[in-house]
């Protein structure tokens, strides 16, 4: 699952309307709503910052190794885990810990009714609905993309070219 940063505006509102309505967390008022949506869209774009950096410090080290493109999940695991943050299967659950934490330091979160895991079981199935659809596009693209190495700058090229082919053609952009 992959969380792109078109998906994080709606991601957000989606996890303090459901937290909202379900009474896990009070805000009052609308304008102090919009911060806390403006603050999850924070958290989740840091981490899609933080993962970037960590994609390309990944592609620097293998081509300054001489290592294959084989082990790019293996490297980005460790320079990711260097950068605080975690990838792959565990990207949701880190999600997860990473807005729960930030609802409890949040200013405009006046107070939240809900224990962790709660909060996080609310959150989970709108993380998972909105990241597997892109995982439906990414599989789909890595099908076209089967010629080539993952981690090469041609890879990047083509994967970002398809990707938007694909998004168009299911009517996501």
């Amino acid at each position: 699952m992959r969380l792109y940063a078109a998906k994080i505006p709606s991601l957000a509102q989606e996890i303090v309307r459901e937290l909202s309505s379900s009474k896990s967390i009070e805000v009052s008022g609308a304008r102090a709503e919009r911060e806390v949506v403006t603050d999850v869209e924070s958290v989740l774009s840091s981490y899609l910052e933080t993962e970037r950096t960590v994609d390309g410090k990944t592609r620097e080290l293998l081509q300054t190794t001489g290592r294959s493109t084989s082990e790019f999940g293996r490297v980005r695991r460790q320079i990711a885990e260097h950068h605080g943050i975690k990838v792959g299967d565990e990207t949701i659950d880190y999600l997860l810990d990473q807005v729960v934490a930030m609802l409890m330091h949040s200013s405009h979160v006046d107070e939240v009714f809900a224990e962790d895991v709660d909060l996080r079981r609310r959150m989970a199935p709108i993380f998972k609905r909105h990241m597997a659809v892109d995982s439906e596009v990414d599989a789909e693209v890595r099908a076209q993309l089967k010629h080539l190495r993952e981690g090469t700058s041609q890879w990047d090229i083509e994967y970002a070219r398809v990707v938007e082919a694909v998004k168009r053609k299911h009517g996501l952009t």
